[in-house]
């Protein structure tokens, strides 16, 4: 999956995931695109929230909307293991 395109992503040879992070963050390209979509955040809003460059957000947002099949396959699987360790990861309902 390496790209040289990537100036501000990179693999992580000892993580499971096969997405890329940003380089020298612990920070996956897909929280940087899922917090602009779920914080209806601008790149810029959201380089200034992470302290990145605005180049950095922009590239991590055209890789995950070119790998979105990655990163959904990607999400699956954490919620399929979180759920086998007995994570409950939806909120009960209280009753009234």
């Amino acid at each position: 999956m390496h790209n040289l395109e990537w100036q501000y992503l990179e693999e992580r040879s000892n993580s499971w995931r096969r997405q890329l992070y940003i380089k020298g963050k612990k920070l996956l390209a897909s929280d940087i695109w899922s917090d602009a979509i779920v914080n209806k955040m601008t790149p810029n809003e959201v380089a200034n929230n992470k302290g990145l460059p605005i180049e950095a957000v922009n590239e991590a947002i055209a890789y995950c909307q070119s790998h979105q099949a990655l990163i959904e396959e990607e999400a699956i699987a954490e919620r399929n293991y979180l759920e086998s360790k007995g994570y409950q990861l939806e909120p009960k309902i209280a009753h009234r």
